[in-house]
């Protein structure tokens, strides 16, 4: 074997090793490749360091490649170091034509990408002119927020009529299908804060402001009313308006009509459809116990919903005929069901509330409020998400503004397992009224339900300012925590935003699995709502009492807690006669008890049942069910814990224990806790029992779990 010839000079030696065309190769290479990886990481929405970290990787790889080509050569009988190799038997020569080759292969492809990069750029500006003209049109679109006027009376307790006043005019402009009017929440939190119009402005993101006052004394009110520009706080209209009472609805009118007035002088193409309507005609004494009424309902307690009622009961009445009045009454009937702020039966809740709402729409049947108190009905009802759908969708064509509604709906689409509508009327919901508590609450439970806990976060620290300590923002940092496994971060949030509202539904609700899940029986049992009460007392070993409970539920409608209460004890054949009982087949019980967008584990007891009894259809049956039911949650991007131990349970039904241990080993990845065993809360699961894998995810379960129950000063729990 010979080296290298030392009189060859460096250089010479560089080319005929190929040192130079290894280079040119890996550069157009790595240009290629990064062009490549640009495109593809752009479109999936990787984050800024991935394509600098493959840069880097890159660029580390040449001097490799160059020191490869130097000390290697390639040789017919593969490769060996360069200095093995008999200069006369080497074929350097034949591997530069070979590079020669590459080379142009690869400029061929790269003139081709460049190509391609200049034919996209003459559309280029014209998508961006297209683009930019579509940004144009919306913002072109002109848009207001009402603020609270401010009460001028001597009597503070009047209030609530500016407040009134102030809504009608803001719902008599949402009617505008031109015009974006901000949500009466949002624009109502600036009540009484002395804050630069600009930066109310921002936050509501609308280009004018109205404000004004109202002095009511006696027969007679005066109200003044201004509109101003927010980027300069320029004027665009005032006036004042003394009126008798009794005109308070005209007042309002001409309000409305001499804004849009306005608008339409001040944007080019801003033609209104018609002149706007504010309300229902009544008497000055009626109205005042109308928006009484409606302002105590707003409030979501108890005791203030209960005093509407009695302010609402005053002034039908007193006009018989005041069809808004009886919707708010049908509204405050279905609030003070025990499944929201009251202590009424769901039964009673439902007739009463029924009989208002149909009274309302008798008489006035465009009257928007009466079909979204229609749609809370339906949201209510087991199987009747569809008929809300379709009546909310008819109280927001009459009135956009109506916020209830459009939170109702997402309600109702929930409930029916469509998370992507549900979300995309949620985000159309907070942009118009961001500071509506149900409205970022629930989006931010469908964020976490989709695995897009950074879009909570930044969704509450976009609300946070303006609503220091409120409780419904602390509820929603808890179900956050929760989402991510951190009981421990959540309870203490709830337990303060529950002081404040010891009633609260959905806080009770987040409050009562935490305890649950964190192996807190005893709390759950005195303080959880009836589903929490009932696992409390099963684990507690109380099961007279917890059999008790669930019977109790399933005879006022709520029959899941009995049927997953037969499926954990074994039950089976109580689970399947009670259902055959009920519902001729399960057609009839799916309408009735749909999946909910977030694994479908009442079907998966029902099918588990019926595989224990051998029922081969009934098995299969469900089984088809369970599986469409996954699959929509899955295309639609649902990242829940809990859904993927549902989904893990399906597996073990359907014989993929493979699966199902990997769907678990997601569940405790994404920090799902559990007090005990799995097998001992999803009994199905007991086949899987003795697996190496299934046990260490266990170990981590309970390692995470111990560590959540030691943040908040419990005992670990043994595996």
């Amino acid at each position: 074997m010979t080296g290298p010839d030392q009189k060859v000079g460096f250089f010479e030696e560089l080319k005929r090793r190929n040192v130079f065309r290894v280079a040119v190769a890996y550069l157009i290479t790595a240009w290629l490749l990064l062009q490549v990886a640009d495109i593809v990481l752009e479109n999936i929405y990787a984050p800024d360091w991935v394509i600098q970290a493959f840069m880097l990787a890159l660029a580390a790889g040449l001097p490799l490649a160059l020191i490869f080509a130097w000390a290697f050569e390639m040789t017919p009988e593969g490769i060996k170091r360069e200095k093995d190799v008999d200069r006369s038997q080497s074929i350097t020569h034949k591997t530069g034509r070979k590079l020669d080759f590459t080379i142009i292969a690869i400029l061929a492809v790269a003139v081709v990408m460049l190509l391609l990069d200049r034919f996209r750029a003459p559309a280029a500006p014209e998508l961006l002119e297209q683009t930019t003209a579509t940004e144009q049109v919306e913002s072109a679109i002109p848009s207001i927020a009402v603020l609270p006027f401010v009460n001028m009376s001597s009597d503070p307790e009047q209030e609530f009529f500016s407040d009134g006043i102030s809504e009608e005019i803001l719902n008599a402009l949402a009617r505008v299908k031109e015009l974006k009017v901000a949500g009466r929440t949002s624009s109502f939190a600036f009540k009484g804060k002395e804050q630069d119009l600009r930066e109310i402005g921002q936050a509501l993101g609308v280009e004018s402001i109205l404000e004004g006052s109202v002095r009511k004394s006696g027969n007679m009110v005066r109200i003044t009313a201004q509109l101003v520009q927010v980027d300069d706080g320029f004027h665009l209209w005032s006036e004042t308006y003394d009126r008798e009472l009794d005109d308070v609805f005209v007042i309002q009118d001409e309000i409305a009509t001499a804004i849009l007035q306005q608008l339409k002088a001040a944007l080019v193409g801003f033609e209104p459809e018609a002149v706007v309507q504010a309300t229902t005609r009544t008497d000055s004494e009626v109205y005042d116990q109308y928006l009484l009424a409606k302002q105590r309902i707003y409030e979501r307690k108890r005791l203030s919903i209960e005093s509407a009622v009695e302010l609402l009961d005053k002034a039908i009445a007193r006009d018989p005929d005041y069809a808004p009045a009886y919707a708010q009454r049908g509204i405050a009937a279905l609030l003070l069901s025990v499944r929201n702020y009251g202590e009424m039966t769901r039964a009673e809740s439902d007739a009463q509330g029924k009989l208002y709402l149909d009274k309302a729409l008798q008489l006035d049947p465009e009257l928007a409020e009466g079909w979204a108190g229609l749609g809370l009905y339906h949201v209510n009802r087991p199987g009747e998400s569809t008929n809300a759908i379709e009546v909310l969708t008819k109280a927001l064509e009459i009135n956009p503004n109506l916020i209830d509604a459009s939170n109702w709906l997402t309600v109702a689409y929930s409930n029916l397992g469509e998370n992507t509508k549900a979300m995309e009327i949620t985000e159309q919901m907070i942009e118009r009224d961001p500071l509506y508590p149900p409205g970022f609450g629930n989006a931010i439970a469908g964020y976490n339900l989709l695995g897009m806990q950074e879009k909570s976060w930044a969704l509450l620290n976009r609300i946070r300012p303006y609503l220091p300590g409120d409780p419904q923002v602390l509820q929603a940092e808890a179900s956050t925590w929760l989402s991510l496994g951190k009981p421990s971060k959540a309870l203490p949030l709830l337990e303060s935003a529950l002081q404040t509202q010891p009633n609260d539904f959905v806080m009770r609700n987040y409050q009562g699995w935490a305890l649950i899940n964190t192996g807190q029986f005893e709390r759950a049992v005195e303080s959880g709502l009836p589903w929490h009460k009932l696992w409390g007392l099963e684990q507690l070993e109380r099961r007279e009492e917890a059999k008790m409970l669930a019977t109790e539920l399933a005879s006022e409608g709520n029959v899941q807690p009995l049927i997953f209460l037969y499926g954990f004890r074994g039950e089976f054949e109580q689970l399947i006669d009670f259902v055959q009982s009920r519902w001729t087949d399960l057609d009839a019980f799916q309408k009735e008890n749909p999946d909910g967008g977030g694994g479908y584990g009442v079907m998966l007891e029902i099918a588990r049942a019926h595989s224990a009894l051998g029922n081969v259809d009934g098995f299969e049956d469900a089984m088809s069910r369970v599986r469409a039911a996954h699959d929509r949650s899955i295309e639609q991007g649902v990242q829940d814990r809990f859904f993927f131990v549902d989904d893990a349970n399906y597996y073990v039904l359907a014989g993929d224990r493979e699966l199902a241990i990997e769907l678990l080993a997601q569940a405790v990845d994404l920090g799902v806790v559990v007090p005990d065993r799995f097998e001992k809360v999803w009994p199905v699961l007991s086949a899987l029992g003795g697996d190496p894998e299934f046990e260490a995810i266990q170990t981590r379960m309970f390692e995470h779990l111990n560590a959540e129950r030691a943040a908040l000063g419990l005992e670990p729990i043994s595996t």
